[in-house]
């Protein structure tokens, strides 16, 4: 996948229906989603509890986008294999989750897949600065890791815009995560953002058999965003 800096929606498949995740993941991507965004939660790290390896791997025949595997797990080295072999085209982990992510960030790279770090709401984006020339992307938590649903912190946009302006020129993403919506996103993207993950702002309203719904929430959250950036 060549790097751009274009708006990329990515929904999040904890908000789908769960029994029917194939069709789910098959109706967001007919409906515009960039990426497929899977929070995989193991409650330790994060309280609640989600999807292992196999789930991912079942997931990933119906997923023609990119598969974005975002993992809150500790620790999170033993599961980064198992992950890749399921078929993530990107592992993100949170730095927070164990004493050595420059070790984490090498282990997923060796695996052939893309890597990111992740910020947890209360971690500055001055963790980040000695492991970017490893990151393909820096997620920032706009909400507190474990739940969907909940409300965007705004701290996360002063976040975002430190990260703009420390990754530079350099071939990193920024992406969001946590109560993005078509209010929010505009702040975050006008930060310096471009990946945005939607849950709930996303499948809200709408079914595998009313999937027009899902894209219509994803056009406006898509055209607040834009709409920003070309403001800014």
């Amino acid at each position: 996948m060549s790097f751009d800096r274009s708006i990329k929606i990515a929904p999040s498949i904890l908000s789908a229906d769960f029994a029917n995740f194939g069709e789910e993941i098959q109706a967001i991507e007919a409906q515009g989603a960039d990426w497929v965004h899977v929070d995989v939660m193991d409650g330790h790290f994060v309280p609640n509890l989600t999807f292992g390896p196999p789930a991912v791997k079942a997931f990933r025949p119906h997923v023609k986008t990119f598969m974005d595997v975002h993992l809150m797990i500790a620790p999170v080295d033993p599961y980064i294999e198992a992950y890749a072999e399921a078929g993530a085209d990107m592992i993100t982990a949170h730095i927070e989750a164990g004493p050595h992510i420059h070790r984490t960030l090498q282990a997923i790279r060796a695996q052939g897949v893309k890597a990111g770090v992740v910020l947890n709401p209360g971690t500055p984006a001055e963790a980040v600065a000695d492991v970017l020339d490893l990151c393909d992307m820096v997620l920032v938590m706009t909400v507190n890791p474990g739940f969907g649903g909940q409300k965007f912190i705004h701290s996360g946009v002063d976040k975002t815009r430190k990260l703009r302006q420390m990754i530079g020129d350099r071939p990193i993403h920024i992406q969001i995560d946590g109560g993005v919506t078509p209010e929010t996103a505009p702040l975050v993207v006008a930060a310096g953002a471009d990946v945005l993950v939607a849950g709930s702002a996303v499948f809200k309203g709408g079914s595998v058999s009313n999937p027009e719904v899902y894209g219509a929430n994803m056009r406006a959250i898509r055209e607040a965003a834009e709409g920003a950036r070309e403001a800014a």
